[in-house]
């Protein structure tokens, strides 16, 4: 199965629901993790104007997250051309997902289907260093986990002297840059901006806005917490149970995107270049996020490039490697 078998599926959720679908998924597979970045916005535009203006989009998302200021470029632009927007939500829509789901009117979950915190992380080039798999890499630094390091400071170990609460902060300093927690503190503001300007278009009550803030950005404990359905509509959100029929379409859709992406099957170069002589190029094209719909066709996120099985010389001796050079890395129209 591939595009042209879920733009059935796509075909029928219009026709039940009176809407028009686009779908946006972003790769889970490990080895290939791909998110949500500035660069989707180009394949929607497309799409979103093949449809043109309509009465109602229902997005179907598939997500770990990404870039949680594209969350609110994509929710406005998809309402610059409906007056209805709702999300379809097969398996998760983690982080920036749950971000987008909250600018919704309405979200439809599967009884499997799954929320998330929206507390971001900040990359920066100044962030600190960590020794993972014998290689240093840069770690994220959790907005939250700062947060949360200076409460437990105030509230938990009862610090209120000023010089006290200076040594402590002077302590967080010596371990993230300066400017790296001048960005944290600054995006955890954003977050709640755009978490509230988001969230006023299917919830009215203030107090009802904060409380969702809350428990997203902070009182759920970590960012590995998932919110099932019956936890997200207790939580306050608009949330709907799908029909038996539309859950078998989403259900049919995700096992789809599964055997498309691979989702299921970790990346490994090896077997891709199984039978492969030594110094002869493999040609790979792998599909990493797709943007679709049943106007406009299927837009996909694609690395391609050639993989070629080398020698590597160690301390221990000769070792097979493989040698990826990549020569294209984005988007393109694929059907």
């Amino acid at each position: 199965m591939g595009y042209f078998e879920r733009k059935e599926l796509y075909h029928s959720i219009e026709q039940d629901r009176k809407t028009k679908v686009l779908s946006f998924v972003t790769s889970d597979r490990q080895g290939m993790e791909t998110q949500i970045a500035q660069d989707c916005i180009d394949p929607f535009v497309d799409l979103l104007e093949k449809i043109g203006p309509t009465n109602r989009i229902s997005l179907i998302l598939h997500t770990n997250g990404g870039q949680t200021l594209v969350a609110w470029r994509l929710v406005n632009l998809i309402r610059m051309f409906c007056e209805e927007l709702e999300v379809l939500i097969p398996l998760k829509a983690l982080s920036t997902g749950t971000l987008i789901s909250i600018g919704a009117d309405r979200v439809v979950m599967t009884k499997q289907a799954t929320l998330g915190p929206i507390d971001p992380s900040v990359n920066n080039p100044l962030n600190p260093q960590a020794v993972i798999d014998g290689q240093s890499k840069q770690v994220p630094v959790s907005v939250e986990s700062v947060r949360g390091y200076l409460d437990a400071a105030r509230d938990e170990l009862k610090i209120r002297e000023e010089q006290s609460l200076t040594s402590v902060l002077l302590d967080l300093t010596s371990h993230i840059h300066p400017l790296v927690l001048g960005e944290i503190f600054r995006s955890q503001a954003q977050i709640r901006f755009l978490a509230e300007k988001l969230l006023s278009q299917q919830i009215s009550e203030q107090d009802k806005i904060k409380s969702i803030i809350d428990f997203l950005c902070a009182d759920s404990g970590s960012h590995d917490y998932t919110i099932n359905r019956r936890e997200a509509a207790e939580l306050g959100l608009s949330i709907e149970k799908p029909s038996d029929a539309l859950y078998k379409q989403l259900r049919k859709i995700h096992l789809n995107y599964n055997e498309e992406l691979k989702l299921l099957e970790p990346y490994n170069a090896q077997a891709l270049i199984v039978g492969a002589k030594p110094n002869h190029p493999v040609l790979y094209t792998i599909p990493r996020a797709l943007v679709e719909g049943t106007v406009g066709g299927c837009y996909g996120f694609v690395s391609e490039g050639t993989l070629v099985r080398v020698q590597v010389q160690t301390n221990s001796g000769l070792h097979e490697g493989v040698k990826d050079e990549r020569t294209f890395e984005g988007w393109k129209k694929l059907k």
